[in-house]
C-alpha cells in the first residue's frame, strides 16, 4: 500500500525549496521505497542519489531526481509524522485522561495514540499492548531508541486490571523484547492512591531498577481526575499526607541509586511536592531533566532559566502594572520570582493571577490546561490598573493562538484593549517579560510540532 506524507511547510532556504517543493505536495516514495512514516523517509533520504516521487496538489505526480550530501536535510515539515495513520490505543485505562476531556471540545483532544513510532519521535508514552513481532523487528532494524513506556505497575494482574486489557499482563516479556532489540527506554508510572502505590509501587521500582542500563529512568506522576470523569472504576487522588508518604518512600530508592551510580534515576513529578508542601529538589537531582516533557522537574527548570537569564534593562520612568495568569499549582513559585523582579524595579507592579480551572475541574491545577474562558473570567473579576497580561504559552495550541476551548487569543485581547497580552513559556521568557516589557514579544509564527531532520530527530514543545 502506498502512503503519502503531506508537506505542511517548506523552509525557504532549504533543499526542499530548491527542489521546488511547496506546502500541499505529498511525498509518495524515495528511490522506489514506499513510506509509512518519517522514520522510513529519514533512512531513505540518507542516500546521496535520490529519486523523489511527489504528488502535487492538482494530482499530478512527478519524479524529482537529485544528488545531495549524505547528511543534508530536506528542510520541510509534515502535517503528520506518520503517513499511514496514528496507531490508536486499544486499552480502556481506568485513569485515562482523554476519557475525562470535557464534551464538545475539538476532536484532536480525544485522540488516543499508542504508537511506538511517536514514542521514539516525540517521547509519547506507549503501553506496548498493541505491538507485535514486526514492530519489535523494526525497532531493531532502525535502532529506534530510546522509547518511552507506560509501565504503571509490574504486577501483571493489576496492570491488566488498570489498563483493562489482557495483553497488559505481558509487560515483563515486552520489556525483554525491547532489550533484545537493542532499545533503551524511559518508563512512567501513573500513580493512583490505594491502587498501584505502597507495596505495588515498591515492586515496580525494584523490577525497573533491576533493568538498568536498558531502563534509563522512571517517572512517577499522580493520577489526574477532571470533573467530567464518569468511569465507575474507583479512583482517588493524593492528598497532603499521601503525597508526603510517596516522597518519603521514593527518596529511599533515590538515595540508594545515587550512592550506586551518582544519579537519581527515579523522579517524582512536581505535583507531589506541591501537594506535600515541600520544595522541589535542586537541578542536580534531575540528571539533566530526561523527562521534562512529562512534568518532571518543570518547576526547577523554570527557576534555573530565570536565574541564568537576567536581562539588562533601563529603569522605568512610570508605573507598569502586569497581570500574570497561571495555574494554581505554580502560582507561589511565580509570586516569589515576581517579588525578586519588583525588588529591583520600584515602578514594576506584578499581580499573580491563579486561575481556578472551572472547565476541567478545580483539581486540575496546571497552567497548560487553562481555557480562554476561565482566564477571561479570572481577569474580569479583578479591578485596578493593568498595562500588560502574561499568559502561559502551553495553554495555546502549538503554532496557533487558540486555547483548548477554541477561544482565539485575539478575542481575549479584544476584552482588554488597554493591556498587551504576551505568552511566556520558559523562565527566561518570564524574566525578560518582567524586566523589559516594552520590548518583549514572543513570536509564535511558524511553530510546529513536526520538524523533519535527517537523523529522524524532532523538536517538541514543552508543556509548563
Amino acid at each position: 500500500m502506498q502512503y503519502a506524507g503531506e508537506i505542511l511547510r517548506v523552509h525557504p532556504d532549504g533543499l526542499g525549496a530548491e527542489l521546488g517543493l511547496v506546502a500541499g505536495d505529498k511525498i509518495l516514495a524515495v528511490n522506489g521505497q514506499n513510506l509509512r512514516d518519517i522514520i522510513d523517509l529519514s533512512f531513505a533520504m540518507a542516500d546521496e542519489e535520490i529519486e523523489l516521487l511527489v504528488e502535487h496538489a492538482d494530482g499530478e505526480q512527478e519524479v524529482i531526481a537529485f544528488d545531495k550530501e549524505m547528511d543534508e536535510e530536506l528542510d520541510v515539515e509534515f502535517k503528520s509524522a506518520v503517513f499511514d495513520g496514528i496507531r490508536n490505543c486499544a486499552n480502556h485505562c481506568c485513569f485515562c485522561f482523554v476519557d475525562m476531556i470535557a464534551p464538545d471540545m475539538r476532536s484532536s483532544l480525544s485522540i488516543k495514540d499508542d504508537d511506538y513510532r511517536l514514542s521514539f519521535l516525540y517521547g509519547n508514552f506507549v503501553t506496548m499492548t498493541n505491538m507485535g513481532p514486526a514492530d519489535f523487528k523494526r525497532i531493531a532494524q532502525y535502532h529506534l531508541s530510546p522509547l518511552y513506556v507506560s509501565v504503571q505497575c509490574m504486577n501483571p494482574e493489576l496492570r491488566a486490571k488498570m489498563l483493562r486489557c489482557e495483553g497488559a499482563k505481558k509487560i515483563a516479556q515486552q520489556l525483554d523484547r525491547l532489550e533484545a532489540a537493542g532499545a533503551d527506554y524511559h518508563t512512567q508510572v501513573v500513580l493512583c492512591a490505594g491502587l498501584n502505590d505502597g507495596k505495588e509501587l515498591e515492586r515496580t521500582i525494584r523490577e525497573i531498577v533491576a533493568r538498568r542500563p536498558h531502563a534509563l529512568s522512571l517517572a512517577i506522576v499522580p493520577v489526574g481526575i477532571t470533573k467530567w470523569r464518569d468511569d465507575p472504576f474507583p479512583l482517588r487522588q493524593f492528598d497532603h499526607d499521601g503525597a508526603a508518604a510517596v516522597i518519603d518512600e521514593v527518596e529511599k530508592w533515590q538515595k540508594q541509586i545515587q550512592a550506586e551510580e551518582g544519579r537519581t534515576f527515579i523522579y517524582l513529578s512536581d505535583e507531589f511536592y506541591f501537594l506535600a508542601g515541600r520544595e522541589v529538589p535542586p537541578a542536580s537531582f534531575y540528571d539533566g531533566f530526561p523527562q521534562l516533557d512529562n512534568g518532571i522537574g518543570l518547576t526547577r527548570n523554570f527557576i534555573c532559566e530565570w536565574e541564568k537569564n537576567e536581562p539588562e534593562t533601563a529603569p522605568l520612568s512610570e508605573p507598569l502594572h502586569i497581570d500574570v495568569v497561571t495555574g494554581t499549582a505554580v502560582a507561589p513559585m511565580l509570586q516569589k520570582l515576581a517579588r525578586e523582579a519588583m525588588a529591583k524595579e520600584p515602578e514594576l507592579h506584578v499581580r499573580i493571577v491563579p486561575v481556578s480551572n472551572d472547565w476541567f475541574g478545580k483539581t486540575v491545577n496546571v497552567s497548560g490546561l487553562l481555557t480562554g474562558h476561565d482566564i477571561l473570567q479570572a481577569l474580569q473579576g479583578l479591578s485596578g490598573p493593568r498595562d500588560g497580561i502574561i499568559i502561559p504559552e502551553p495553554a495555546l495550541r502549538a503554532g496557533e493562538d487558540v486555547f483548548l476551548d477554541d477561544m482565539h487569543l485575539k478575542d481575549l485581547q479584544a476584552k482588554f484593549p488597554a493591556a498587551r497580552i504576551e505568552p511566556v513559556q520558559t523562565g527566561a521568557d518570564f524574566h525578560r517579560a518582567l524586566a523589559d516589557w516594552a520590548h518583549y514579544h514572543k513570536s509564535r509564527e511558524g511553530e510546529s510540532t513536526y520538524t523533519w531532520q535527517s537523523n529522524a530527530g524532532y523538536t517538541k514543545n514543552l508543556t509548563y
